[in-house]
């Protein structure tokens, strides 16, 4: 009897991988929701430059994918991935001791710039498991899907945990966050093969100029970053209306853990739905709008408890999950011939210049004394105006076409 390819047995370099990301996601999410009243309460930073640190990290990690999935197809996944978690375990253990604000910045920029390194070379190598997975007679739409829910997951208890431990300190918060990179590390130098089958280096030079003058792909990153700047507000706008609501962030842990179920659980309907009725510009434009109301339903109604809280994070997460897929399927598109990779590669970077300069600006705009409304109104904008600026989808087809969607 022959074996269903959605239950064929997933081999070992693909279940470390999705372990991988489990651990990743535990590891970061213990420390990233409770890094920004730290930085305000504990260290005593302004408001604008908690958002400009906030945003640095972002910038670091995904302004350089590009750097990171350059480095893996030069030097293999092994080492890179190595690299990485040595360095998100030196950025947790110094943000953990950080008293003043250039050290806060480096270990940030240490945090940022590991998963620069780990994420891409992991992500790259699943999608590619995953096609050779299909060869063999497996699914590959159940690989990228458990290496989805097994980085959800790891969203959803890394909160918890770091709630926890923040009843000792932030830094055994960030200690914890080490430790599990220091675990991570020791196991992928000791499972992690040094050549992968099947894996050849790859040389792709230049494709800057013409990516630089291609406004239709410059906009799509412009409306994506506006994007993620929103969903950044769930560590920066988020945990400051929290804060007001109930006197702490204890309830920020569940907040988070909303978020993360509602991606395993919703994903792969939502995008198998917008997919089949919108199509990637509708898509994209109806996730925009999601979020936009989401920052208008904290605005207008202020006297409900965390109720409001709650619906921001659902209309936020349902809005992301419209539009990353849809914007990452829309790259190949848009993208020169034969360079699909920098193009991907650029949008992190783009998206990230504009989290860097957007975060600094609001977390201005919530500490500047205004109407508590006045913020979250503005921040509504946003992704109002990104819809303004998303390309009309009249581009021919691109011969390229990417590994099924991941993360």
């Amino acid at each position: 009897m022959t074996t269903a390819p959605s239950k064929l047995r997933l081999p070992g370099l693909l279940r470390l991988l999705i372990a991988t990301q489990l651990a990743f996601n535990i590891g970061f999410f213990t420390v990233l929701p409770f890094l920004s009243a730290h930085l305000g309460q504990g260290i005593g930073m302004a408001g604008w430059l908690v958002g400009f640190v906030l945003g640095l990290r972002t910038f670091s990690q995904q302004g350089l994918f590009v750097v990171g999935g350059a480095l893996a197809d030069r030097y293999g996944v092994r080492p890179v991935v190595l690299a990485g978690c040595a360095l998100r375990i030196a950025g947790f253990v110094w943000l953990g001791f950080a008293e003043g604000a250039w050290a806060v910045v480096g270990a940030v920029l240490l945090i940022g710039f590991a998963a620069a390194l780990f994420s891409p070379a992991v992500e790259s190598e699943v999608a590619r498991q995953a096609v050779v997975h299909e060869s063999e007679g497996g699914s590959r739409a159940r690989v990228l899907a458990l290496f989805t829910v097994a980085g959800q997951a790891g969203a959803f208890v890394g909160p918890l945990l770091g709630a926890l431990l923040l009843r000792v300190d932030f830094r055994a918060v960030c200690l914890c966050g080490a430790g599990v990179f220091v675990l991570v590390l020791g196991a992928h130098a000791v499972l992690l093969p040094q050549h992968i089958p099947g894996r050849t280096r790859v040389h792709v030079r230049g494709g800057i100029g013409p990516l630089l003058r291609n406004p239709r792909f410059l906009a799509l990153c412009g409306a994506y970053g506006a994007c993620l700047l929103a969903y950044n507000q769930l560590y920066l706008a988020l945990p400051a209306e929290v804060e007001r609501v109930t006197g702490s962030q204890e309830a920020l842990a569940w907040l988070f853990a909303l978020s993360s179920v509602l991606v395993v659980t919703a994903q792969l309907p939502v995008t198998r739905w917008a997919d089949e009725r919108l199509g990637a510009r509708r898509s994209m434009a109806v996730g925009l709008v999601v979020v936009a109301g989401g920052f208008g339903l904290v605005a207008v109604v202020r006297e409900a408890g965390l109720l409001p809280a709650a619906g921001f994070v659902v209309l936020l997460t349902l809005g992301q999950m419209l539009v990353a897929p849809a914007a990452r399927a829309w790259v190949p598109d848009l993208a020169e011939e034969g360079r699909l990779g920098l193009y991907t590669g650029a949008m992190s970077s783009v998206s990230g210049l504009v989290v860097l300069v957007g975060s600094s600006a609001s977390g201005a705009l919530l500490s500047s004394g205004l109407p508590p409304a006045v913020p979250w109104l503005v921040l509504a904008l946003v992704p109002v105006a990104a819809v303004g600026v998303l390309p009309r989808r009249t581009q021919k087809p691109s011969r390229e076409r990417p590994a099924s969607g991941h993360r």
